[in-house]
């Protein structure tokens, strides 16, 4: 029997379970005009309150995934890996571990996102580079991955359409944070991109969208079990996002930073995070037999220029300046420096991530709208991380603007994002947990 669509909603708030079938017919309706906005909206807020189960989540999954195109990557030899991350301050990543993951021989399909609220986002972070697109269509997408073994796009109007139309009722209708919801919005993209396996970046802490570990437990949890129940592999990492992420905040300022990771340099904790991950994507893509085996070659590809290599072609393909890759220092930071500078001794005990990361959107590194612009150039430099011993006066963090007036708003908010204290604090792990 087929039920009305007023019924289906009304099955999901007095929580029933519904069919695949039924969970189909609603996408449907609601791509092709039959549901409107405010019936969306409702079905929603069912969701929202009663849940879906795995077999639920799946089968939203599997209707938003086939609401678009699924990319055909099959003439791209290997296993094709991708990583997602459920986004944080500071946190660059994918722009070094791509690139490394492919010079290593696992191919790497990656759609990404843009920031939105105080995470920011990979594609605001390679557009930095001069001429870099990240709006290529999906057979320039394909030949890219197959030629240079990475590419990195936003979603596509192909790609999953229904997951932009939900996102945007989700978005004014408080029901973001569901997590049904979100494993079938971040599953049904990543699924489209024609990949074999996932590996999942769950944050936690202040500057994560789940604060707890409870929270981030559950949603990695999820993901993993409706991602394998779609036939994929799926591992997921929760990692510590209390603090930012390296040194740099602002989009500029971060991709020179994941860039110095390619030679060799950069922040302990930003090596840290990618050799985590891409250790996971090796061992997926059966490059490597166990995660030290995994870590042995990514360090290699490091030390040889190989994964430096990757990001040129990449760069170089999605028609931006490659010359960057090589020399970091081209990308344009904002040129007045703002020191923030410790007012007594002491150990810092935290850095809000959080507060950083709403302090870079004030002086215009993010956007708390979809339709604003970002400034590429504008940013944040936190200097003094958690347990580090600081006296009166030494620097904490830099700020960086267009105009000195431009940071006068933020200044005083970096300042009370450092805690300082008389002893320093229990150190927190990166890596929280582990779930496959």
């Amino acid at each position: 029997m087929k039920r009305s669509l007023v019924e289906l909603i009304a099955r999901k708030r007095d929580g029933h379970k519904l069919s695949s079938d039924e969970i189909q017919q609603v996408i449907s309706s609601l791509l092709d005009g039959q549901l409107a906005d405010y019936q969306g909206a409702a079905f929603l807020m069912a969701v929202f309150f009663r849940g879906l189960d795995d077999e639920e989540t799946v089968a939203l999954t599997v209707a938003m995934l086939e609401s678009g195109q699924v990319l055909d990557l099959s003439s791209v030899r290997g296993v094709k890996v991708d990583k997602h991350s459920t986004g944080g301050v500071g946190d660059k990543v994918s722009i070094c571990l791509a690139p490394l993951v492919a010079a290593c021989g696992v191919p790497v399909p990656m759609v990404s996102g843009r920031g939105l609220g105080h995470s920011g986002g990979t594609l605001d972070k390679l557009e930095a580079i001069p001429g870099f697109r990240t709006d290529l269509d999906v057979s320039e997408f394909s030949r890219i991955v197959g030629e240079v073994g990475t590419c990195m796009i936003g979603q596509t109007k192909e790609i999953a359409p229904a997951d932009k139309r939900i996102y945007a009722l989700r978005d004014v209708t408080a029901t973001v944070e569901s997590i049904p919801l979100i494993v079938a919005s971040i599953l049904s993209k990543k699924l489209a991109e024609g990949i074999d396996a996932l590996v999942l970046d769950v944050k936690v802490g202040r500057g994560a969208f789940m604060k707890t570990a409870a929270q981030a437990r559950a949603l990695a949890e999820a993901l993993v079990r409706v991602g394998t129940r779609a036939g994929k592999k799926v591992v997921a990492l929760l990692t510590d996002m209390n603090a930012p992420l390296g040194v740099a905040v602002g989009n500029a300022n971060e991709t020179r930073e994941a860039l110095d990771i390619l030679h060799g340099k950069g922040p302990a904790d930003l090596r840290e995070c990618t050799l985590l991950l891409g250790a996971e994507m090796l061992v997926l893509g059966g490059r490597a037999a166990n995660a030290d085996e995994a870590r042995t070659r990514l360090e290699a590809a490091i030390a040889k220029g190989e994964a430096l290599a990757v990001m040129e072609k990449m760069v170089a393909a999605q028609h931006g300046d490659a010359r960057v890759v090589g020399d970091p220092s081209r990308l344009e930071v904002a040129k007045v420096d703002i020191a923030i500078a410790a007012d007594r001794d002491g150990f810092v005990t935290a850095v809000d991530a959080l507060e950083i990361g709403l302090s870079a959107v004030a002086i215009g590194a993010g956007r708390t709208r979809t339709d604003q612009a970002v400034d590429p150039a504008v940013g944040i430099s936190v200097h003094a991380k958690p347990g580090a011993r600081v006296r009166a006066g030494d620097t904490l963090a830099h700020i960086h603007v267009r105009t000195k007036e431009a940071a006068t708003p933020i200044v005083d908010r970096v300042r009370a994002a450092f805690v300082l204290g008389a002893a320093p604090p229990t150190p927190s792990p990166l890596l929280q947990a582990r779930i496959t």
